[in-house]
């Protein structure tokens, strides 16, 4: 089974998630489905119908999240000793070089990805040409509106 790495944040927000899901979720879906059931003919009642589709989402994601926090490989970076190297879990400070512009990046799992909270998936092209360098090293990083270079400002392991 091929282990996907995932931040300790990532993990704990997925099992927050699947706690949600189960405890809140999951019952309120039930009792809708049980009161729609008692309005009578269940072919023609949008409630039902509302109630078994929300059923079956909800019921999605719970497996969704389970797989993933079954393969995943918790990684802490606070524990990792990275010899001042961009590793997985990282905080990076780029400075492009091309707009004098300074922009930080965490670099975490697929699945915790977002780029407007700076959250870089560990496979994107910024992350890739990231990893193994140190402060004071540039990179230039293709993306899709071309070449980019940067140079690593700072690590943080936090």
């Amino acid at each position: 089974m091929i282990k996907s790495p995932m931040t300790a944040a990532g993990a704990q927000h997925l099992r927050e998630e699947l706690q949600r899901l189960k405890t809140v979720e999951r019952p309120r879906i039930i009792a809708a489905i049980a009161e729609a059931r008692a309005l009578g003919d269940l072919k023609e009642n949008a409630e039902y119908h509302a109630a078994r589709e929300q059923q079956s989402f909800v019921e999605g994601r719970i497996a969704d999240i389970e797989s993933k926090l079954a393969t995943a490989e918790i990684i802490d970076v606070t524990r990792v000793n990275a010899h001042g190297k961009v590793v997985f879990g990282a905080t990076v400070a780029l400075l492009n070089v091309g707009t004098n512009a300074e922009v930080t990046y965490r670099i975490v799992g697929e699945d915790e990805a977002d780029i407007k909270a700076r959250l870089v998936s560990i496979n994107s092209p910024v992350a890739r040409g990231l990893i193994g360098k140190m402060e004071g090293d540039t990179v230039v990083v293709q993306v899709p509106s071309g070449a980019v270079e940067y140079e690593v400002v700072s690590i943080a392991y936090i």
